[in-house]
């Protein structure tokens, strides 16, 4: 049997337009420099919690901060939340290191994040 549960958001990706500005003041505010630091993307790890700046909403076009919901098996939620009415906005695929991700849309236009690790 699959194991279509979700384990909780644990990843918040922010558009940011100054990556440096961003990194600043999210340093100030997690009271900790990114473990992830890179011109693409700016990464922190707190409190078992992830949260990446991501320039110019990246290849996505984020426009506005996604939740991520960890999940463990990723088609199938994907599956259960587009019958439930969901749309995907970005189909399942591999962003490295065994980790996978998706969008859909809610019916009230709301990006969720979908986050499977391997």
């Amino acid at each position: 049997m699959t194991d279509k549960s979700t384990h909780g958001v644990k990843t918040l990706l922010h558009p940011v337009s100054d990556l440096a500005k961003a990194k600043a003041v999210y340093s100030a505010l997690l009271g900790m420099p990114p473990q992830t630091d890179t011109a693409y993307y700016v990464g922190f790890e707190t409190e078992g919690q992830h949260i990446g700046l991501v320039p110019g909403g990246g290849p996505q076009g984020m426009t506005s901060p996604v939740a991520y919901w960890h999940v463990a098996d990723l088609e199938a939620k994907l599956a259960e939340v587009t019958a439930a009415g969901a749309v995907v906005e970005e189909a399942a695929h591999e962003v490295g290191g065994g980790r996978r991700v998706a969008t859909v849309i809610d019916p009230d236009g709301n990006v969720l994040g979908l986050l499977q690790d391997r």
